[in-house]
């Protein structure tokens, strides 16, 4: 914890990006006299340049550095964390952070093309919706189809997996996930058959659920190797810009708002979009479910460890790097590539300018897509991969976060 403690002491300056979330997130901020004295001192916006520091975190981190995961779910640090939620009209208790437990699954594994990739068990969705994905586009040749018709196939199967990520995905404590079924390609070859080469498929027309009647970025993600060959990919968040944007006085500590992965109820979208159905209905100690995606891709050639931000994006970024990695692309070629997101409902292609060449966008706008030029580039990719041939490791960070040449 020591770089993050010096950090929050020394201050760290403000960059256009965080600036960006904090107007996004002035209104809710209001709420919390303790967040508006770090972001809003004054009454007004941080300036860019102007540094930050967050004495209350530092004296938190050292407290969890000093005591571990006790010097945070019980003590004087708990007492301040719930004290302030119910001050502010929460209604955590004592028990509810005593009786934290961080539970560990067994990942999802799989291959496509010779190479085994493992990524993350409900409740996050992102290893069964890249299995189901990577299952289907294998009834495909996709190395002998190029431009449009390629990228038209990729849409189709990420449409079905996002509309099973509806449908069935939760906390696996709760409820019974079909982790199996939706994993094996013999049901991925039903999906496949349901695909036509020329006509993009309406997600209306699919069976399960249809909503009855907006998108985050504060996830952060990291690849880590070392030089025995130990590999982590991390993915935190507290979902939307500065989460709740609530602080509890004298902690330092940014609460999330997680309890918008729930589905509200059946059909009904929540901040990214993203429809859900009772599997993901909002029950006491239950985990909301997930998009994160830290993932390995493990073949003779070597591993590639990767993962992003990106809200119900993060998916389909780690999906088509991948399948760029299986392509034999570097770690810089995999965070810089165009992208481009399908997630069954809107049932809307989103992609960043240059993902599709014009012809491309016509053509697969004759097939019956809709597509949506995104106004800004999304995702924050890191990748390490290792080459077992020649023993070369290389590491790279997505351009899009970088800021005036820095990384953050």
């Amino acid at each position: 914890l020591g770089p993050a403690i010096r950090y929050a002491e020394q201050g760290f300056p403000a960059d256009r990006r965080m600036l960006l979330g904090l107007r996004f997130r002035r209104k809710a901020a209001e709420a919390s006299p303790a967040f508006m004295a770090i972001f809003y001192p004054d009454g007004a916006a941080i300036s860019e340049g102007a540094v930050v520091r967050q004495p209350d975190l530092a004296a938190t981190l050292r407290l969890i550095a000093e005591q571990g995961p006790s010097g945070f779910y019980s003590g004087p640090l708990a007492d301040r964390l719930v004290d302030g939620v119910r001050a502010a009209g929460g209604i955590w208790t004592r028990d509810d952070l005593r009786a934290y437990r961080v539970v560990e699954r067994e990942p999802i594994a799989f291959e496509y093309r010779g190479v085994r990739i493992v990524s993350a068990p409900p409740p996050s969705s992102g290893g069964v919706a890249m299995a189901n994905i990577f299952n289907i586009l294998s009834n495909f040749d996709l190395q002998d189809i190029a431009g449009a018709d390629r990228s038209h196939l990729i849409i189709e199967a990420m449409r079905r997996a996002y509309r099973d990520r509806a449908q069935y995905l939760g906390d696996s404590d709760f409820v019974d996930v079909p982790v199996a079924l939706l994993t094996h390609p013999f049901y991925a070859r039903g999906q496949a058959t349901s695909i036509r080469a020329d006509v993009a498929t309406p997600s209306e027309s699919l069976p399960g659920i249809w909503p009855a009647g907006q998108k985050g970025t504060n996830t952060t993600h990291f690849s880590v190797l070392d030089e025995e060959g130990n590999r982590v990919a991390s993915t935190n968040t507290i979902n939307t810009w500065y989460g709740s944007a609530f602080m509890p006085p004298g902690t330092g500590v940014i609460l999330n708002n997680e309890m918008d992965d729930f589905s509200i109820k059946p059909g009904v979208p929540n901040g990214f979009e993203l429809i859900g159905a009772r599997a993901n209905a909002v029950e006491a100690g239950k985990r909301p479910l997930s998009s994160m995606s830290p993932t390995f891709l493990e073949s003779e050639r070597g591993v590639a460890i990767l993962g992003t931000p990106g809200g119900s994006r993060i998916i389909t970024m780690v999906l088509r790097s991948a399948l760029a990695w299986i392509n034999g692309a570097s770690a810089a070629d995999m965070v810089a590539m165009k992208r481009f997101h399908h997630q069954y409902f809107p049932d809307t292609v989103e992609y960043e300018t240059g993902a599709f060449e014009a012809d491309e966008v016509a053509r697969l706008t004759e097939m019956g897509h809709t597509l949506r030029e995104s106004r800004r580039p999304f995702g924050n990719m890191n990748v390490v991969t290792w080459d077992f041939g020649n023993g070369r490791v290389d590491a790279a960070s997505d351009p899009r976060g970088l800021v005036e040449g820095r990384v953050y």
